[in-house]
């Protein structure tokens, strides 16, 4: 009986997928189209490892299924090949970071081809290819067009050590997460986009997409729209006054202190004399922390600046504090404190033993001087407004504000403005100039692209420059007759990934990012299968894109992605000891079920972890496949258990 040997079988028909183009989807085409998407890997030094096949074979099976009944088929791939982590291997190894890119993704395309999807590899796409990012570029002149991108001088988290600045999510108690380094807040220049501007699409359509429930409500808590009014407090004894945002008018009589962030432009104008130096001290240890610490942190700290708020529904002198619990980024960084109805405002209120005044009455047995409370009820202590359920007396307390002009009705949200900058090298250049009259000028579709210059260092100039003021002769240029010089920020890995799924639709145009009728046919991707890591700001960002090009009438559709799935984690036993140090399960071994690294007393301990190569549990995949076969380990994984759910392999 003849064996079956997976690797002669596999490696015929791979070589024939190739050879003839068997999975290449056809354009234009008289059939149904069906577009299926895996979220693009980063093309990182460590390779693929067992897990990430988990999704492109779900992905493969869709494909494959609708292939055979009878649907045009787009299911490519690519790479998300700009970002940091490549540029810290190059400033490690002494190498370019073009090099380096390079050699990973042939690494993965390998793995993959080995893997035996079915991609169509003839719209293979790279963020860092000039001939992709000429079109990012050119997104981003449509974004200036309209007025979403601007430059602006706000706090950002800067990494000495990087010499850049670090996304919120990156810095967890100071840290760059990544590597443990220190990242201090600054004020600098910096390009945003305003997304702002379609927070409410942003929110509504969530309506119209078949999307995780769990997904759906991230978005909804990241976007965070909220109703209530801005609040008018004048400073006792100033001409100066403040705004506050809250979605809890009802409570504005049981109000009794004011915080500003530490970033607030009034601290320094109303601190007196005898607390300055406390306030001054107190800015400066806040000034590092990330805003998600800042939220995040259940120890309540702050100072008094020594001066009054007048509270404007009842006249009460109300102190002004200074507290990094609030943020400079949201709302207004101003806020009246109700500790009565605020758990926040509360725990402060009793760190610093400030008063506490019941204005909503809560139920029987409760006492707002042990806790707040935070439900409906009956209003009380609150002048002409008592007896009043808390719904009637908001509409109630914001109408009298605006007949008095001392506050208006207003919807916010949580989103915040895209910090869209990155003082490093390996990125899209924009495509900006800067005149030696102060002007910033956008440059046209004509000149694009704007080509990233090889450099040999990608560390910042001593002078504190993002690494691209090193290519002297690249920086400097004209524009329209004046000398200028070119920005040397780039932007953030998250633009390539805004908009691949288009480039995909037609990607060797050399004339425009996509045409009218490749968008036309393909529409919308019909099914994206991605990690949940995702949830929030890749999903966010893409759909911002999206809409705008949509505005500016070059997609067909509201929304990119009409369904999504999130798969499950692979997870894998890691072996780490006493001190935290990994070690690979080849160098351990069992001794009366108990774990030791080979031929010492070092006692190990196993348990089951994400995929990483720094807890050194990683599987290469090829090692599989190499012994069994890529259809046994394709078909192993979709066997181990329902494909949302998180699985030990």
């Amino acid at each position: 009986m003849t064996q079956y040997n997976p690797s002669q079988i596999e490696s015929k028909w791979q070589d024939y997928w190739q050879k003839n183009k068997t999975f290449t989807a056809e354009f234009p085409s008289s059939k149904p189209k069906y577009y299926t998407l895996g979220m693009f890997p980063y093309p990182s030094g460590s390779g693929l490892h067992v897990g990430h096949p988990l999704s492109y074979t779900a992905v493969d099976i869709l494909a494959r299924y609708k292939r055979m009944k009878g649907y045009n088929v787009l299911n490519p791939m690519g790479w998300d090949a700009f970002g940091l982590p490549a540029e810290r291997a190059a400033v490690r190894e002494g190498r370019h970071p073009a090099d380096i890119t390079k050699e990973n993704v042939a690494n993965f395309k390998h793995q993959l081809l080995k893997l035996g999807f079915s991609f169509d590899w003839e719209r293979e796409v790279s963020t860092s290819s000039v001939d992709y990012y000429r079109w990012t570029q050119w997104i981003f002149l449509k974004l200036h067009e309209q007025g979403l991108a601007y430059l602006a001088e706000v706090p950002v988290n800067w990494c000495p050590a990087q010499g850049t600045v670090l996304a919120n999510e990156e810095v967890v108690d100071g840290k760059y997460v990544e590597t443990g380094e220190p990242v201090e807040r600054r004020m600098m220049k910096q390009w945003m986009l305003k997304i702002t501007a379609y927070a409410e699409r942003l929110l509504q359509d969530l309506d119209e997409l078949d999307w995780p429930a769990g997904v759906l409500e991230m978005q909804r808590q990241w976007i965070g729209r909220s109703e209530g009014a801005e609040v008018h407090f004048s400073v006792e004894g100033t001409d100066h006054d403040f705004v506050v945002y809250t979605t809890r008018p009802d409570t504005l009589f049981g109000a009794t202190y004011c915080v500003l962030s530490p970033e607030h432009p009034l601290v320094e104008e109303i601190t007196k004399d005898a607390q300055k130096e406390e306030v001054l001290r107190y800015i400066e240890m806040a000034k590092n922390r990330s805003d998600l610490d800042r939220q995040a942190s259940k120890e309540k700290t702050g100072v008094w600046t020594g001066s009054y708020a007048i509270n404007p529904v009842n006249g009460a002198r109300t102190p002004i504090w200074v507290a990094d619990y609030v943020l400079s980024g949201y709302g207004t960084g101003a806020i009246m404190a109700v500790p009565a109805h605020d758990e926040r405002d509360h725990a402060f209120a009793k760190a610093f033993s400030l008063p506490i005044i019941p204005v909503i009455s809560s139920p029987e047995g409760h006492d707002v001087q042990d806790s707040a409370y935070t439900g409906d009820g009956i209003a009380i202590n609150s002048g002409h407004f008592n007896g009043m359920d808390v719904h009637t007396f908001k509409r109630a307390i914001i109408a009298w504000l605006e007949e008095k002009g001392r506050g208006v009705g207003k919807v916010n949200y949580k989103l915040r403005d895209w910090l869209f900058s990155r003082q490093r090298y390996w990125g899209e250049p924009f495509p900006i100039v800067h005149t030696a009259d102060g002007q910033v000028h956008a440059l046209a579709a004509e000149d694009l692209p704007i080509a990233l210059p090889h450099i040999d260092a990608f560390k910042p100039t001593a002078e504190g420059q993002p690494p691209l003021a090193r290519a002297k002769e690249w920086l400097h240029t004209t524009f329209q007759g004046q000398d200028a010089i070119r920005e040397t920020n780039t932007m953030p890995q998250w633009a390539g990934s805004c908009w691949y799924y288009l480039r995909y639709m037609d990607p060797t145009n050399e004339k425009e990012a996509f045409s009218q009728e490749a968008v036309s046919y393909w529409q919308e991707v019909d099914i994206y299968i991605g990690g949940v890591e995702h949830a929030v700001l890749h999903l966010l960002y893409a759909r911002f894109w999206h809409k705008v090009l949509y505005d500016c009438g070059l997609v067909p559709t509201k929304e990119p992605f009409r369904k999504l799935f999130n798969q499950g984690m692979i997870l894998a036993y890691s072996y780490q000891d006493t001190l935290g140090k990994y070690y690979h399960p080849s160098d351990v071994e069992t001794r009366e079920e108990r774990f030791f690294v080979k031929g010492t007393d070092t006692e190990v301990f196993s348990q089951v972890e994400k995929m990483s190569k720094s807890k050194k549990n990683t599987v290469d995949p090829l090692d599989i496949v190499k012994e069994y076969g890529a259809d046994t380990l394709r078909m192993y994984e979709m066997f181990m258990g329902p494909l949302e759910q998180v699985k030990p392999c």
